[in-house]
């Protein structure tokens, strides 16, 4: 997998026997941008979610008027005072109903729900004119349309742009960026069709323009893939089922529910996080000794076949299109049965006073946690190796995404905030698979009084280490900034 680009500078990193191309960001290549855009007098961004919002702002302010930025919503969309607030106006052309802006634009970034593109995606195709580039944030449209034995439309560019972290964090790290080079969010970009001979270009122009810093190349359907189980798993509806567990667990041995929860849910979202972030996997793991490192080595050993199974299982459904359907057919039942909140239970109410006077220097790094963290990222890594993935997209939705943007945003927020307030599509795989990470956890991994210790050594070997060694090369220069 290779792309060639007439605008960027192309970089290769080697990762573990194999070598990926790489595109580095910057605000010293805005000036570029006017290139990668060559025949694309108009982009629409079609939503006004946390990923439009920011996006279409991104762009706006990089294009710089050199190519129109104009924002497509619904008509009567409770989202156009938000629009305009942000400067995006009926009066100069830059805000207007969805599928005329559509039909007007050159390259339509659709940044609706999942829910809504596959409901309105043949309208949408409808309104496309030939030679237009449709845009993908996510490629849970491409395997909606597998499902129906169905495909993009023929004379039209498909590419994607995957920030690895929130709307939120994709706007606001690259305000940052206006006084730190290099602050943003890093990205994946694909291309699954190139009618115009543009695609690639558009895609990078795309990446450098919202402010990633840097931007690695998948495919829209491994992208869906990793990007689906992800989020079932370590990323959102793994890591919400740890922590119950976990908490569970140190308050049956003693612990207040202050204490309980610094153990469980802060000791992942602070200290693990930070370490992992900086120093990887291996880094944590090496900084316990004595016996916090065989406490580790005991928690990893049961918890990795319990975050192995569960994601081979997520992986298979995601692949099968049975979670897509499940997906689609959850938010047919949604009016009638809408989603509840869980940050009414003890453990969360636990949470907001845990933080309240929180100082994060003094958050134990619990070694039991740690282990049983590792051990299902670790499951999710081997998965995606097994599967095939790129080993750069593995390290980004297995840890890098993990521990750079979602964890430290679950640390000023609460894991509960993040499962009451992402996309419905994640929302409901982390409320379907959380509940088996936290059973599996509770009721085979804990219990196991003497478990197999041959998944440490293999960990201690592995070559996720180095590759995320080389990735850090790639952090972006600024943390991931949480109002």
């Amino acid at each position: 997998m290779d792309f060639e680009t007439g605008v960027f500078d192309k970089e290769y990193i080697a990762l573990h026997g194999g070598r990926e191309a790489i595109v580095r960001g910057g605000r010293d290549l805005f000036a570029r941008l006017p290139r990668a855009f060559d025949g694309v007098n108009q982009v629409a961004v079609i939503g006004w979610g946390p990923q439009a919002s920011a996006q279409a702002q991104n762009l706006r302010d990089s294009l710089d008027g050199n190519v129109t930025v104009v924002v497509g919503l619904r008509d009567g969309s409770a989202s156009r005072d938000a629009a305009r607030a942000a400067g995006f106006t009926e009066e100069d052309g830059t805000l207007g109903e969805m599928f005329a802006v559509i039909a007007a634009s050159d390259m339509v970034l659709l940044l609706i729900s999942d829910a809504a593109q596959t409901a309105l995606h043949e309208q949408i195709f409808a309104a496309l004119r030939p030679g237009t580039t449709l845009g993908l944030s996510h490629g849970f449209l491409l395997g909606y349309l597998d499902q129906r034995g169905s495909r993009f439309p023929d004379g039209i560019d498909v590419i994607a742009v995957c920030p690895k972290g929130m709307g939120a964090s994709v706007r606001a790290l690259y305000l940052q960026g206006a006084e730190t080079n290099g602050a943003g969010i890093n990205a994946s970009f694909a291309v699954e069709q190139d009618a115009t001979g543009h695609a690639v270009d558009r895609a990078l122009g795309w990446a450098v323009g919202i402010g990633a810093p840097y931007t690695f190349q998948t495919t829209l359907r491994s992208e869906y893939l990793s990007d689906l189980t992800g989020e079932r798993s370590i990323l959102l509806g793994g890591v919400h089922g740890i922590v119950e567990s976990l908490y569970r667990r140190f308050r049956a041995q003693g612990l207040d529910e202050t204490e309980a929860y610094r153990h469980s849910v802060d000791c992942v979202t602070g200290p693990i996080s930070r370490t992992v972030s900086k120093d990887g996997l291996i880094g944590l793991y090496r900084r316990l000794e004595g016996q916090d490192r065989e406490t580790f080595a005991r928690a990893y050993a049961a918890a990795y076949p319990v975050g192995l199974e569960l994601t081979h299982e997520i992986y298979d459904e995601v692949a099968s299109g049975n979670e897509i359907r499940s997906v689609i057919l959850a938010g047919e039942r949604l009016a009638r049965f809408p989603m509840g909140r869980i940050d009414q239970a003890d453990m969360w109410r636990a949470g907001e006073v845990a933080r309240r006077d929180r100082d994060d220097d003094t958050i134990p790094l619990d070694p039991f946690t740690a282990g049983t963290f590792c051990g299902v990222m670790m499951g999710q890594i081997d998965t995606l190796i097994e599967k095939g993935h790129p080993y750069s997209e593995i390290a980004n939705e297995s840890v890098i995404e993990a521990t750079d943007s979602l964890n430290p945003y679950m640390h000023a927020r609460g894991v509960s905030y993040m499962v009451d307030n992402c996309s419905t599509t994640a929302r409901l795989g982390a409320r379907k698979w959380a509940p088996r990470f936290d059973y599996l956890l509770t009721q085979t991994a804990y219990p196991a009084t003497d478990p197999d210790l041959t998944p440490v050594k293999a960990f201690e070997e592995h070559p996720i280490h180095e590759v995320l060694r080389i990735c850090a090369r790639m952090r972006p220069s600024v943390d991931i900034f949480v109002q």
